[in-house]
């Protein structure tokens, strides 16, 4: 794989690249395909002015980058943060690309993100930013087009902000614009969980591959938000032992396990995991080094880098996150066998249940939550079956067998729609 210096490791979008490249190596790609695939199709970057609770008129830099639409409207997040920047929306854009395809549902990848401090921002001051955002969009989104998705910082509320300022500027109710809304105005049921539940699936799947019992297996997961906290949840009422949680502002550790609902309910009211009783405080980055049988990190971009990568002690990493694992990481984990569940693949029970919501908005009939839950565990078990048969036909790691189905669905679909000029 292409060497990367310690300034390009964490760069999401050279990353991204050196393993699409790497993949369409083995694949004999195409040139001409490669080089279409390789960059976004489209960059927007918008200058939002908001007028400020205290009368100020404060301007935020927005994009949105729809890296392809070969196989269907483009489909991603849209993340609220100071840190975001281009490159990191291009690299999740492009991600979203493979993820859709690794799990084949009919999108191409997009995301979105506006740099602003939420945490700092009034409720109203978020409505204007979204709305005035969504407008300076209005011709590039659309149900046939781009459907956003809320990602870092924004939830089912923004979602609803979108859906209505695209409807009005519609002159009609257009619910399937977005997905992640409130389930009383075109939400799909069983949304809230899917990521965490398809984390939960390939777990499942990855214990039956390797031949390791549910009894006894030791889990420690990074982040605790709807991610980290869901896929938490659902493993421990499957009987998984959660030992450990890492969050940017401290950990727990407690070897006989955490009770999760408990958690959850000290979270709600202290705003914090930190002063839960029922587990030791820890450090969050000595957690990761915890021995444990899987490593869960569902928070943010590079947790596992060159510099910790030779301490992290599980048999299983499952990326509950987007680009957690540098690819210098990468070979270090490969030398030391870990089983890798890549981004790609174990977090897109996300973006299935999107799309679930996505056909239930269009055809204006909705399923029960199990019928949700259901076909997104289908979907997530075969996707992983998928993935392990092309690693062991094409002998590579499962992260670069991902890229390589995704990459081949897309170039396929793409040679058949050929080059319009």
């Amino acid at each position: 794989m292409q060497t990367l210096s310690i300034e390009q490791e964490t760069n999401p979008w050279e990353a991204q690249a050196a393993r699409f490249d790497f993949a369409a190596k083995k694949l004999n790609l195409d040139q001409g395909i490669w080089k279409v695939l390789r960059y976004p199709s489209r960059e927007i970057i918008v200058h939002i002015p908001v007028t400020m609770d205290d009368g100020s008129i404060e301007v935020f830099t927005g994009y949105r980058v729809q890296h392809s639409i070969a196989r269907g409207p483009a489909k991603g997040g849209i993340r609220y943060s100071p840190d975001v920047s281009l490159d990191e929306v291009r690299a999740l854009a492009s991600w979203m690309t493979w993820k859709c395809a690794v799990v084949n549902i009919p999108f191409g990848g997009a995301k979105g993100g506006v740099i602003c401090n939420p945490k700092k921002m009034s409720q109203g001051e978020l409505e204007r930013v979204t709305r005035r955002y969504t407008a300076e969009l209005i011709e590039f989104i659309g149900p046939e087009k781009d459907v956003p998705a809320p990602d870092m910082n924004t939830n089912e509320q923004t979602m609803a902000w979108i859906m209505d300022t695209y409807s009005m500027h519609m002159r009609q109710t257009v619910t399937s614009v977005v997905t992640g809304k409130p389930v009383n105005i075109g939400g799909s049921r069983g949304r809230t969980e899917a990521t965490g539940r398809g984390v939960s699936v390939v777990c499942d799947e990855a214990l039956k591959h390797l031949g390791i019992a549910v009894d006894g297996c030791r889990v420690i997961i990074q982040g605790f938000g709807n991610v980290g906290s869901n896929s938490a949840k659902l493993l421990q009422r499957k009987g998984y032992t959660i030992i450990g949680i890492a969050e940017w502002d401290g950990g727990l550790y407690n070897a006989k396990g955490i009770d999760i609902p408990a958690l959850i309910e000290h979270r709600k009211n202290a705003g914090t995991i930190n002063g839960f009783r029922e587990a030791e405080a820890i450090d969050s980055a000595e957690l990761l080094t915890r021995e444990c049988e899987i490593l869960i990190p569902a928070a943010t971009e590079n947790v596992i880098t060159s510099r910790n990568a030779d301490k992290i002690r599980c048999r299983i990493l499952c990326e509950g996150a987007n680009g957690p694992t540098t690819t210098v990481a990468d070979e270090i984990l490969g030398d030391k066998r870990v089983f890798i569940i890549p981004d790609i693949l174990a977090n897109a029970g996300g973006v299935t249940t999107s799309y679930f919501e996505w056909v239930q908005d269009r055809m204006g009939y909705f399923w029960t939550e199990a019928e949700v839950n259901q076909r997104l565990d289908s979907i997530m078990s075969e996707s992983f079956r998928d993935v392990i048969a092309y690693a062991e036909n094409h002998r590579v790691n499962n992260r670069i067998a991902a890229y390589m189905l995704a990459i081949d669905r897309v170039a396929y679909t793409t040679k058949q729609r050929g080059i319009y000029a």
